[in-house]
C-alpha cells in the first residue's frame, strides 16, 4: 500500500524538521513515519485550509473508521495508516484522540485554560509520539517520554505559528494566560503597543517550552544511540526556532521561523558522530 512518491512528497512538503530529521532513521523506519505523517497532514490540511474543509474531513474520518471495520477504503492514505495501525499494534484510541482533536478546529478557536489546550494537544500531537514509539519498538516506559516530545513540539509549533493561526481564527494560548500578562489578544496591531507584556509572554512560553523538551530527551538515554540521533536532530531543530523567537519575539508576526534543510542535515551528521 504504500506509495513513496506519494507519502514521502506530503511529508517532504508538510515539515522540513521532520523529513528530513528522519533521514537518520533506518530506511524501515522512514517508511513507516512517511505513511503515518502523510495521515496527519491529510487530515489537518482539511481544517487548515480556508475556507475549512469540514465535509472534507469529515469524509475523510468516516472512510477510515470504515476501513478500519472492512479493512480498505478508496483512500490510499488511510488504507495504508490502517495497514500500519494493525502491524505496530497502535491503540484505537490514539487515533481516536487524534481525530477528535482535527475536528476540535472545526468548532473551536480559543481556549480558556491550559488544561483546555493539553487536551487538544494530547490528540494534536502526543499520541504522535506514541505512534512513533511504536513504530521505532521501544519500551513501554519510554511512551511518557515520547507523549511529552510530542507536546514539546506541538508548544513550539503554536508559539512560531502564532500569526498563521490568528488569520486562521484561532488562538491557542488560553485566556487565564494571556490575563496573566496582561494581554487581551495576540494581533499584531495589539502586541505592538503592549510590546513588554508580549515579550514576557513569549519568553514565558519558551521557557515552558524548553522545560517540556529537557523532560522528552531523559528518554533517549532509554533508545539506541542508532535511533536517537534522529529524535535528537528533530529537536535541534526546534530548539534554534525556540532560540530565534525567545531574542525576537515580534519575528512570529513577519515569518514562520524554522530551520533549512541543510542545517538539519549538518545537525544530522554532527549528532551521529556525537552519539556514536
Amino acid at each position: 500500500m504504500y506509495k513513496a512518491e506519494v507519502h514521502d512528497q506530503i511529508f517532504k512538503e508538510g515539515s522540513t524538521v521532520f523529513y528530513y530529521s528522519t533521514k537518520f532513521f533506518p530506511e524501515w523506519i522512514r517508511k513507516e513515519v512517511a505513511i503515518l505523517y502523510a495521515f496527519v497532514r491529510v487530515a489537518d490540511d482539511f481544517v487548515d485550509c480556508v475556507p475549512q474543509d469540514r465535509e472534507g474531513f469529515n469524509q475523510f474520518k468516516k472512510e477510515y473508521y470504515s476501513a478500519i471495520k472492512k479493512g480498505k477504503s478508496d483512500n490510499m492514505v488511510i488504507d495504508s495508516f490502517v495497514e500500519l495501525s494493525k502491524k505496530r499494534k497502535f491503540e484505537p484510541e490514539w487515533t481516536d484522540a487524534f481525530l477528535d482533536s482535527m475536528g476540535e478546529d472545526l468548532n473551536k478557536n480559543k481556549y480558556n485554560t491550559y488544561q483546555e489546550t493539553l487536551k487538544y494537544i494530547y490528540g494534536s500531537a502526543e499520541v504522535i509520539g506514541l505512534y512513533m514509539a511504536k513504530i521505532i519498538g521501544l519500551p513501554k516506559k519510554t511512551y511518557k517520554y515520547a507523549a511529552r516530545l510530542g507536546r514539546a513540539y506541538q508548544l513550539i509549533n503554536f508559539i512560531r505559528d502564532i500569526q498563521y493561526d490568528i488569520e486562521l481564527g484561532r488562538v491557542y494560548w488560553p485566556k487565564e494566560e494571556l490575563s496573566h500578562f496582561h494581554l487581551e489578544n495576540l494581533s499584531e496591531e495589539y502586541t505592538k503597543k503592549n510590546h513588554q507584556n508580549f515579550k514576557h509572554f513569549m519568553r514565558f512560553l519558551v521557557h515552558r517550552f524548553k522545560m517540556n523538551i529537557e523532560e522528552a530527551h531523559l528518554g533517549l538515554e532509554l533508545m539506541p544511540k542508532t535511533l536517537a540521533v534522529a529524535i535528537k536532530t528533530a529537536s535541534d531543530g526546534y530548539l534554534w526556532t525556540a532560540d530565534k523567537i525567545y531574542k525576537n519575539p515580534f519575528i512570529v508576526y513577519k515569518k514562520i521561523v524554522k530551520p533549512s534543510k541543510f542545517r538539519v542535515l549538518f545537525w544530522g551528521i554532527r549528532n551521529a558522530i556525537l552519539m556514536k
